[in-house]
């Protein structure tokens, strides 16, 4: 047997798998985070990539925007504010002319203890910090369509600020290829009816994810909602699978966005050399609930061979999502069962609706059992998922399904990992 542990639910959580099943276990690479923090996040803002300087292109009558990702991401915003702050005030324009919102996307409103901990205390004290309120009509502002016909609803503090300005962090995403920069708009502060048309953009016929694609239609879609409202200035970092910085890119939105992709490519970026029958992949960092943690799956779906297992770990303690309550009604129907009751107007939460599909897609490549506390066994069979009590049990059933030959790859931080086939392997990705 060879032992193997993932981090899970805060602690190493160690098992053991048959050597001859294990083909190999799979982590983001090693990298150092950045040695000193506030020297690098100054340097950053002295000097942007693609534009000038904040002092420079700000006006002391401007009211600034900043777009913060919510508490499901690593991003230390509680660093990166305050320079921001301080050279909005050296610009000439006031604390009380800046504001900052949680970019919930469809996520459940964040509390004020949340808050603080996200943005820091100093800055939670010193300007306004509020939610996106996706749930309340008059908060949106109906903006028309964008270039692919998606009906743009967005956030009014958004459309109201002069100066927007993006904060969060790249890692690979199966919707959006990659996450941060525009994302931060779409779905971060747009309406609920917005994000479904993207999520739903993203369940491509192939049966694959965008996982790891820059260049996408639902990118295309995201940047141009961002040029709609005016944010055309991000802050974004790369992490390791620890959550330390290890690259900084603040300026233009495109051409910093562009430059984190290649760093993130490096460290997320991971070979693999068999296609195996059974992934085991575990849900850190994304593990609030199913909503986040279903992030495992994308990688997974790209490794394993059709007709194998998934194997999903995850603590999920807020269960399959707090917010989308109903989307057990139909998680388990097929892919096209979904895209067709959310067409016919059967389903009305487009959100859910896109993500069962997504769902739904993985689990018709791979049939998948998910070791949680947090979600209940009959939730899991409502998620067209087979239980497990604990980590061992999952393991025996998928090799008792596959056979004493089958082969095994554990990916210890699936959410953040991009998957790339060795040269000798036939994986087709999507174009």
């Amino acid at each position: 047997m060879t032992k193997v542990t993932i981090p899970f639910d805060g602690k190493p959580l160690t098992f053991s798998v048959p050597r001859q099943n294990l083909v190999e276990v799979l982590s983001p690479k090693p990298s150092k985070p950045l040695g000193n923090l506030t020297a690098a996040i100054e340097n950053a803002l002295d000097h942007p990539l693609g534009q000038a300087p904040l002092g420079q292109r700000v006006k002391s009558e401007d009211r600034v925007l900043i777009v913060s990702d919510d508490i499901t991401r690593l991003t230390p915003s509680d660093c990166l504010i305050p320079p921001l702050l301080d050279r909005l005030n050296r610009a000439g324009i006031p604390d009380e002319q800046i504001s900052c919102i949680m970019a919930l996307g469809t996520h459940r409103y964040m509390t004020d203890e949340e808050m603080v901990n996200k943005v820091g205390l100093p800055v939670f004290q010193r300007i306004r910090v509020f939610n996106h309120e996706w749930k309340d009509p008059n908060s949106l502002v109906d903006l028309g369509i964008s270039d692919q016909g998606t009906p743009l609803r967005v956030n009014r503090a958004v459309v109201e600020a002069d100066v927007v300005i993006g904060i969060g962090a790249v890692v690979p995403h199966h919707i959006p290829g990659f996450s941060g920069s525009s994302k931060i708009i779409q779905p971060g502060v747009s309406g609920a009816g917005t994000t479904a048309q993207t999520h739903m953009l993203s369940c491509s016929e192939g049966g694959d994810s965008f996982l790891g694609i820059a260049d996408n239609p639902v990118r295309r879609d995201m940047d141009n909602m961002a040029d709609l409202v005016g944010m055309d200035t991000i802050f974004n970092v790369v992490m390791d699978s620890q959550g330390g910085v290890v690259g900084l890119f603040y300026g233009e939105m495109r051409g910093a966005f562009n430059s984190a992709i290649k760093l993130a490519q490096d460290i997320y970026g991971v070979d693999f050399h068999e296609t195996p029958d059974i992934v085991l992949a575990n849900s850190y960092p994304c593990d609030l609930d199913f909503w986040q943690s279903h992030k495992s799956l994308y990688p997974a779906q790209r490794m394993v061979r059709p007709g194998g297992t998934i194997i999903v770990c995850t603590p999920a303690p807020e269960g399959v999502s707090p917010v989308h309550t109903e989307l057990l009604d139909f998680t388990a129907w097929s892919s096209q069962k979904i895209k067709a009751a959310y067409t016919d107007g059967r389903l009305k939460n487009g959100v859910a609706a896109a993500l069962a599909t997504a769902w739904a897609m993985a689990r018709e490549k791979a049939s998948v059992i998910t070791y949680s506390p947090g979600i209940p066994r009959e939730d899991k069979i409502r998620l067209g998922h087979t239980h497990a009590d604990n980590i061992d049990q999952a393991i025996d059933e998928a090799l008792r399904r596959h056979g004493p030959d089958s082969r095994l790859s554990v990916l210890t931080h699936a959410p953040d990992m991009l998957p790339i086939p060795d040269l000798d392997l036939n994986v087709k990705l999507q174009p």
